[in-house]
Order: C-alpha cells, then structure tokens, then sequence
C-alpha cells in the first residue's frame, strides 16, 4: 500500500455515477449510469474532493450499452481508440472495469436476480484484481450490496473501508460461485458474513450463502446510512423487514462509534431560479407569482380545472405499495377531493409502478378526471410540478433517506408526509406561531392519519397571503442552504479523515 501523504489517495467504489468532474479521465464528462439517489451522491461527493484536490478515484463497470446511448457516435471513436484508451488509463482517475457481463446492460440494476449476481461478481473481480493494485488507496468507500465483497478484502490487506447503504436489498451466493467467477475469496473468507455460523472454510465453501450487504457492514471499518433516523431505526429493531443479521452487525457499529447516518441530498439543477423545465422561473422572494403561473401552465397541459387558487397535491415518489404508502392515499382520494368542494383539491402524479391503474381506476370510477391526473414519470414533468404544487405526498412506511421532501420545499413545495426515516431527519411540523418547520408530519400510517395531514395542510392554505408568504420565503431560503451537495460532502469528508487519523486536503476546511 502507499505510504502516507499529505493528499491521501480515496477510491470511490460504485456501481452508479450521474456525472464526474473535467479532468478525472478521457471521457469522464460523457459517462453516466444511474438507478437512484447512489449515482448523485457519488457525483457530489467526487466531484467535491477532485475541486478541494484530493486524490480521488473513481472505480465503475465499463456499461458500454449505458455509455451508449449517452455518448452516441463519440462512443465510437471511443472503441475504435479502445488500445490508446487503456495505454493511458492508469495514469487517470477513472478506472473502468471491464467484462462482458456489463457491456451490453442497459439499466444498472436488471429485474433478474441472477444477472444481477453475475454483475456484480465480474465488478468487484475486477476491483478486487486489478484496479485496487493499480490504484493502490489509503482508503476505500464502496457503496451498496454490488461492492459488498470488497470491504472484506479491504481489512485483509490493511486498507481503511467505508460501507455505505443507500438500499437495503442484498444477494447472496456460495464461496464455491464467488471463487468460480475469478474472486480469490478463500484468502479473505473469514471476512464474509454467512447466513449460518462459518466454522471452517471447507465446510462453508457449498453451501452456507455469503449475504453480500451484511458483508459490506461485516467486513468495512466504518459504515453509514442515508439518514441518521433511519439507522436508528434499524438498530432499534423497529422495521420487521430488516434482517435480524444487518441489524445485529449495525448495531455491533455503532457501539463501537463506527456507524453514522449521512443524509443525501437533491441534484443541484433542482433550483426554481434555474430550472430550465419550468414555464417561469422564480426564486424565494416572487415565489407566489411564480408558483400561480406554473400551476395555471400545468392545469391546462393536464387537463384540469384551470384555477391557481386550487390547492395542488402532488404524488412525487414511485408507486410502491411496500415502501411509499401509495395505498393509503388511495383509501382517501375520493374523501379528500370531496371533502373540499369549494377550494376544487387537486391531485398530479408523476410516477410509476404497479400501482398506478388502482389510481387510474379510482378517477375513472369517481369522474375526477378535473381535479386528478395520473401520469407516468417524466423528469420535465416532474420539475414543473414541483414548481406548481403547493403540497406532495410522501406517506412512506419506510425510508432509508428520501428525496422528494426535500426537493420540494426548495421550490416551496410542503411535505405532507408519514414520520419515518430521513423524513423524520428533513421535515418538522409548520409552526407558523413560532417561525419553524418545512411540512406536515403524521404519525399513524394510515387513512386517518393521513387524512389529518391533509386538513393540517389545507387549514395552512387557507391563510392570508401575509401568513403563507413569508413562511414559504423562508422555507425555500434555509432548504438551499441546508439540503445540498456541499453539507453531504462535509460530513464525508470529516468521516475520511476520522478513518485516516489526518486532514484528506490541507484545506477541508473550505468547504462550505
């Protein structure tokens, strides 16, 4: 391993990135793979460091098919320079790993267990194999169950590791298929997590599946989670569905003061003063007047009832049953848009997911087709709505971190939202009397409790224009400040250096 520096060397291990900085590789500008919130905060995070002057770098699959279809004929004169490419590429910052296994994908994630398996397996075989010895790090920082496996190398070889869960989905395979695709794991077995007691390597070899997220938690030095609530959360036992051996290895963290919650935070283009999807654009101080004329837009483009004094719900998450609570607002829809005759409630969403034809069935059955309209995601859409709804829904049963309640109150856009998770961690109860909180919170996940909500939400809308004005003003003012990529690379930054028992950049400090 190097010896120690003043500019310590950091590879960030992910499987998704949205964008990196000019300067990091031959294409580096042109590359982007992304399923989730993972692939911004890693853009954020690399991007942040390689500004300070770290030395980062950065450890992706080469998902040709992906690359593609962002680079189109440049991608071309890429293959066709394929040998210069790799002649040069060590002395960059992006390391591409090669196999065929990813270069035809076309989504970071398949729907099959399976591909996803052999994915992963081929990424870190090439991590593990050729790019740790070229990179040669200080520290390590894998991300998510596709580089699961790496943190157990990492404490065999004597490189600080940082794990970080943005999902809590997992795989599990046996030793004998992780060696099979070329991972020397009999070297490192003992840093594996296993689903039954490993007693010795031969008899765990076939049969006693490696659970690659736990290993991640098992085998890193330190680990964090999305939210500080939604680790608290886990250790504390409170989600049924979390398992009793990712509960048990982050709580063994924790008390040892080696796990943290880090919130992420919205891509920087989320700026009503900037964001080019919008009808009109506006910022904290012309807010109302830019709120009215986006939602007038919207209105006519969906075909709802064109009134800007219409309170605007909006349904900004997937809809997933399991997770976002979808099916509690479909126990209330036609309550909540009846309930209000006079101020004409209502609701867009912009998402997709199974179930989506529950609500479409719903407007049909009741004739809401004016008030709410059903629609399948689209990031132009889905910006303008932002900017045209006073209030979204997010009734989620869980939520390892969250976005859209943060993304929303940047355009002053309230959360009405279930308290759990990052949410707990971003939104606190509007308290007009005291000058404080961003949204409304609801503790019983359920048609009434949401409900309740509601009428917290509405009973806010119906104030004055001297109420509502100067709150939504300051709401969106401390949003930017707070919800942004510079607070979440702070706090990363601090947890490297933590690790490294020194300063990453003789100037962290900067940061701001």
């Amino acid at each position: 391993m190097p010896e120690k520096t003043t500019n310590p060397r950091v590879l960030i291990v992910t499987p998704e990135v949205t964008y990196l900085p000019q300067g990091m590789g031959n294409i580096a500008n042109y590359l982007s793979a992304k399923a989730g919130g993972l692939a911004d905060v890693s853009a954020a995070l690399i991007s942040k460091l390689f500004a300070l002057g770290a030395d980062v770098h950065v450890a992706l699959p080469d998902y040709r098919g992906i690359f593609h279809k962002h680079i189109g004929p440049l991608w071309d004169i890429y293959q066709k320079e394929l040998d210069t490419y790799r002649k040069y590429l060590p002395e960059d910052r992006l390391h591409l790993a090669e196999d065929r296994a990813f270069y035809y994908v076309h989504h970071v994630y398949s729907n099959l267990s399976q591909e996803n398996m052999k994915i992963a397996l081929a990424f870190q075989r090439e991590v593990i194999n050729n790019i740790l010895p070229r990179v040669r790090p200080d520290l390590i920082h894998c991300n998510d169950w596709m580089t699961g496996l790496v943190p157990g190398y990492s404490r065999m070889v004597g490189i600080p590791c940082l794990f970080t869960i943005h999902n809590i989905h997992t795989v599990k395979a046996a030793l004998a298929e992780i060696e099979d695709r070329g991972i020397d794991a009999a070297a490192f077995w003992q840093n594996l997590y296993y689903d039954r007691m490993a007693v010795n390597y031969e008899q765990s070899r076939g049969g006693n599946p490696v659970d690659f997220l736990v290993s991640g938690v098992f085998g890193s030095h330190f680990v964090n989670t999305v939210s500080p609530t939604f680790l608290n959360e886990i250790v504390s036992g409170r989600h049924g569905f979390i398992s009793d051996a990712l509960r048990r290895e982050l709580t063994n963290k924790v008390e040892a003061d080696c796990g943290y919650g880090i919130l992420n935070a919205p891509d920087p283009s989320y700026d009503p003063a900037t964001d080019p999807e919008l009808f009109r654009n506006y910022t904290a101080s012309d807010a109302s007047e830019g709120k009215r004329a986006n939602k007038r837009y919207l209105q006519k483009h969906l075909g709802l009832i064109q009134n800007p004094e219409a309170p605007l719900f909006l349904w900004p998450s997937r809809l997933d049953p399991v997770q976002k609570g979808c099916q509690v607002l479909a126990d209330i829809l036609y309550e909540m848009v009846s309930r209000y005759p006079d101020e004409q409630i209502q609701v867009v969403f912009v998402a997709n997911g199974v179930f989506q034809p529950y609500f479409i069935d719903i407007v049909h059955f009741h004739g809401l087709e004016e008030q709410v309209a059903v629609c399948s995601f689209s990031d132009p859409l889905s910006r303008l709505a932002y900017a045209s709804a006073d209030f979204l829904f997010m009734p989620s049963s869980f939520e390892p971190c969250g976005l859209p309640q943060m993304i929303g109150p940047k355009y002053g856009t309230l959360p009405v939202a279930h308290d759990t998770g990052g949410i707990h961690d971003t939104v606190e109860h509007l308290d007009v009397a005291n000058n404080r909180g961003n949204g409304f919170l609801f503790e019983v996940l359920d048609g009434p409790g949401l409900m309740w909500a509601v009428d917290q939400a509405i009973a806010f809308y119906r104030q004055p224009p001297g109420v509502k004005q100067p709150q939504i003003r300051r709401i969106m003012e401390q949003s930017a400040a707070r919800f942004n990529h510079e607070v979440t690379a702070r706090q990363y930054i601090d947890l490297y250096e933590k690790m490294l028992h020194r300063p990453l950049v003789s100037h962290s400090s900067d940061i701001a």
